[in-house]
């Protein structure tokens, strides 16, 4: 598949990632996110949500916790994420975005750019900056607030 685009298995898996987002623990001031790492053959390697294990996990970083750092399937891995990855954090030192470059993850797909209400994000651009393959999916932008009409900048 040529970059940036965007196929049914895409679209399928994103949906995935958004419905993980359902299980997030509820917080008044964070996201509910979910995450889906897919290995080059389509396997799935990994999925997570946030605050699924610990209440400052990111989904992201849950899924990419739960492989061996440096994997090498990651190289050839998509990463589906519902909400843009984050490059500011108040909880941990390290972002979303720096996990997934640090993992080797060669491929971003998500649903909906993070609005601004909290810190500014720029993930889609950081990664492409590093020379990783970034979709955004905007159709369905609407599930992903729908998950999060709590949050400030949400709009449904």
């Amino acid at each position: 598949m040529a970059r940036n685009q965007v196929s049914e298995t895409d679209r399928a898996l994103l949906r995935q990632a958004i419905d993980l987002g359902i299980a997030c623990p509820r917080e008044d001031d964070a996201f509910a996110v979910g995450a889906v790492i897919v290995a080059g053959d389509g396997q799935v390697l990994a999925t997570g949500y946030s605050r699924e294990s610990d209440p400052h996990i990111h989904a992201e970083e849950a899924a990419i916790g739960k492989l061996a750092p440096r994997d090498p399937r990651l190289r050839r891995a998509t990463i589906y994420t519902s909400l843009e990855p984050c490059t500011a954090r108040t909880s941990r030192p390290v972002t979303c975005t720096q996990h997934i470059l640090d993992a080797g993850v060669a491929r971003i797909v998500f649903a909906w750019r993070e609005p601004d209400p909290l810190v500014a994000c720029n993930g889609a651009e950081r990664l492409r900056d590093a020379g990783r393959d970034v979709v955004e999916v905007s159709e369905f932008a609407g599930l992903v607030r729908a998950l999060n009409p709590h949050m400030p900048g949400v709009h449904l």
